[in-house]
């Protein structure tokens, strides 16, 4: 996992990593139901992404739920939770969210200021652990 070879190495090695995609392509972002991806076009290379399929499915849909509950306190969307958790890496010096419009934005331009104690990163860390079925 990335999280737990790569980053750890770019620390001790003062390596500056600017991580992409940190909502995972939309599955993060809160907006993304099964039914949604079921109903992706057959070209979407997001069909045959893992995380998109079961067993990391299930895992990831669990994730976006606890990254909600999260925000809510601090009137956040999953998606700027998710960003904020990849932001707090110490490795990570900055990351490329890509939105595809305007409105899209404003599910994200919060990210800055959400604050995560030390029980929600236990909470994601928990549902990033799990290994899938």
């Amino acid at each position: 996992m990335f999280e737990t070879s790569t980053l750890p190495f770019a620390l001790s090695h003062d390596i500056g990593v600017i991580v992409y995609s940190p909502m995972a392509s939309g599955l993060l972002s809160g907006a993304m139901t099964r039914e949604r991806i079921a109903g992706l076009p057959e070209d979407d290379w997001r069909k045959n992404s893992p995380n998109f399929q079961e067993p990391l499915l299930s895992r990831n849909l669990r994730l976006v739920e606890i990254l909600r509950s999260i925000g809510q306190r601090q009137d956040a969307t999953p998606g700027e939770v998710a960003i904020a958790w990849t932001l707090l890496n110490p490795a990570v010096t900055a990351a490329i969210v890509g939105v595809r419009s305007a409105q899209q934005v404003s599910g994200i331009a919060g990210a800055a200021d959400v604050r995560l104690n030390a029980d929600d990163l236990l909470k994601v860390e928990q549902v990033l652990t799990l290994q899938p079925a």
